[in-house]
């Protein structure tokens, strides 16, 4: 049941069919007061309700830098309209229990039909399990991590001198951990961490690493969940004789809704946390190649836009970045906000880690990166486009890609998946 599909096949249909009878039901009463009055009257105070939201997160609290599509506030209109139609529903039979009961499982219907379809937009949770918090991955506690082996295997391309053993796992693991602000000081959130079948045996290769970003809103477990990190993964490693970078899902942000810009600001210091204590941890309590050319990082939107600061402000530390759906300027949905709130209102202070100005003023030719955006998130391609030219022309390796979808995992998973064959052979890992 884990495994079903809540993009595809017949449970996003089933669930829809259940919501649109449980709106029939609400909807269908014999009273007069009930057809003239309540079902008007619910359908207004779910849109006041509904503007009232809209303006509170859109006006007010502005959490994320970019609007929530006007589709979300609909379908959380039609759940709201499904609640407050309840009680008037509930009313007309006072003495039926029954038909109270079923209202109740009419009203859950149709907000779960509403919660799909905001799902199929987002594509969040691709499967019941994953809804339900299920990860199709083996986790273990960072404990039961292997120590080092004395003699790890090093070399590139990895594949060309490594034999798997046959004792070796069939597939990865994820641990999760934290990893201290010691220099600092920001306060993140514990850390995913995949490792692929070969970090399991004796003689162990040296990996490679790939630190990855979530969005925001958003948590480390993102990547497991909608982006499918594990599956991804296992399936590389189980075309490459069981390599494959170990993973670090750092937090960028701090908490769900937080947005510190991934810069040092008064919002905390994510720029340094993630240029500095993130891999002298990593290379500190896990056995990995140190050598910055088999280092990358990557992030979907606030992520991706994270992954190309560190790629300009940091090219020493991570001269290889994935770029997913990412804004090419850190933001807090306009300029002057971002400003008052990270830079004291300095516009210097943001010239010098914007990476659209270090790329106009600095070269970059040890560094590649590849930037992938929806074919439909229309709004974000053309400065998606004017990154990459910009890097082109600052001269790194970079490419260009659009996947179809918008501006979800729909896209951020497979992008992920296709471009791991690149990846290895930029991280040593593979010949090509």
């Amino acid at each position: 049941m884990t495994d079903l599909s809540l993009l595809s096949g017949p449970i996003p249909l089933l669930v829809a069919a259940t919501g649109a009878a449980g709106g029939v039901w609400l909807l269908t009463g014999r009273a007069g007061w009930f057809r003239s009055g309540a079902i008007p009257l619910s359908a207004a105070t779910a849109a006041v309700l509904t503007g009232c939201l809209w303006f509170w997160v859109e006006r007010v609290w502005r959490p994320l830098p970019d609007p929530i599509p006007l589709t979300v506030y609909l379908w959380a209109a039609l759940a709201l309209w499904a609640v407050t139609l309840l009680v008037p529903r509930i009313l007309i039979a006072p003495r039926r229990v029954w038909a109270a009961t079923v209202s109740v499982l009419a009203a859950a219907a149709v907000v779960a039909a509403c919660a799909v379809q905001v799902n199929l937009f987002f594509a969040a949770y691709p499967t019941v399990g994953a809804a339900l918090g299920f990860e199709h991955v083996t986790r273990i506690d960072f404990r039961a991590v292997p120590p080092p082996t004395p003699t790890p295997i090093s070399g590139r391309p990895l594949d060309s001198i490594w034999t798997p053993p046959a004792d070796m796992p069939r597939s990865g693991a994820v641990t999760s951990v934290n990893i201290p602000g010691d220099r600092s000081g920001f306060a993140a959130r514990r850390a995913d961490i995949y490792l692929p079948p070969a970090y399991f045996t004796d003689p162990r290769p040296q990996l490679p690493v790939l630190v990855l970003l979530a969005g925001q809103p958003g948590q480390p477990k993102d990547w497991l969940t909608g982006g499918r990190l594990g599956t991804t993964m296992d399936n590389f490693a189980h075309h490459h004789g069981g390599l494959g970078p170990v993973v670090v899902v750092a937090d960028a942000t701090g908490s769900t809704w937080g947005n510190p810009l991934c810069v040092d600001s008064p919002l905390g210091h994510a720029a340094t946390y993630l240029a500095e204590d993130v891999p002298t941890w990593t290379k500190a309590h896990l056995q990995v190649d140190s050598d910055p050319g088999g280092w990358a990082i990557g992030g979907l939107s606030l992520g991706g836009t994270c992954a190309l600061q560190m790629a300009t402000n940091y090219p020493q530390t991570y001269p290889t970045f994935l770029d997913l759906s990412g804004d090419p300027e850190p933001t807090l949905g306009d300029h002057q906000r971002t400003l008052d709130a990270a830079f004291g209102g300095n516009q210097a202070a943001f010239t010098r880690v914007n990476p659209l100005d270090l790329l106009a003023e600095h070269r970059y030719p040890d560094s590649a990166g590849v930037f992938v955006v929806g074919s439909h998130d229309d709004e974000l391609k053309p400065s998606i486009r004017k990154a990459c030219d910009a890097a082109r022309q600052a001269g790194m390796d970079v490419s260009y890609t659009e996947v179809r979808g918008g501006h979800t995992f729909a896209v951020w998973a497979p992008a992920l998946a296709t471009e791991m064959d690149w990846l290895a052979t930029r991280l040593g890992l593979t010949s090509s």
